[in-house]
């Protein structure tokens, strides 16, 4: 860490949204230990989610809602969970890939991402994250490609 910081990072050098994404991580591994004792825990984490889409305004929103509805009509089998606060879609215990709205860390876009253990693979160098200004058919369709190839 540089001795210089920016006018929006604190001391430790973690800005204030980088701090709110740590203490929801924090409340959201609480909340599946919680949620580990109940027989609904999918519905619960799913709830959640929705919640979380609820609170994101314009753009963010509306991309978020049909981001979902589009992953549960393609991967019906992902579960989700909030993931630092952000929306995430799970295959067998790991987030195969996560929603971060713009405004989470005041970018000019939105990211839909992907983890490890999705198979984007395309030689020695791919894309895992894929910036979204709006959905329209041309966006969802590129979504639903790269969700299949993720799920092989």
């Amino acid at each position: 860490m540089t001795t210089q910081t920016s006018a929006k990072q604190t001391a430790i050098g973690f800005t204030a949204e980088e701090r709110a994404a740590m203490k929801s991580h924090a409340a959201e591994l609480k909340a599946a230990a919680r949620r580990a004792k109940s027989a609904n825990a999918a519905a619960e984490a799913e709830r959640e989610v929705l919640a979380k889409i609820t609170e994101m305004t314009g753009a963010d929103r509306e991309i978020a809602e049909r981001l979902h509805a589009l992953i549960k009509s393609v991967a019906p089998e992902l579960t989700c969970k909030t993931w630092y606060g952000m929306p995430s879609y799970v295959r067998d215990g790991k987030i195969l890939c996560f929603f971060q709205p713009a405004a989470k860390f005041k970018t000019r876009y939105a990211v839909l991402g992907f983890n490890d253990v999705a198979t984007l693979d395309e030689g020695d160098i791919w894309a895992v994250n894929f910036a979204i200004q709006r959905m329209t058919p041309e966006t969802e369709a590129k979504i639903t490609e790269l969700l299949t190839k993720a799920l092989r």
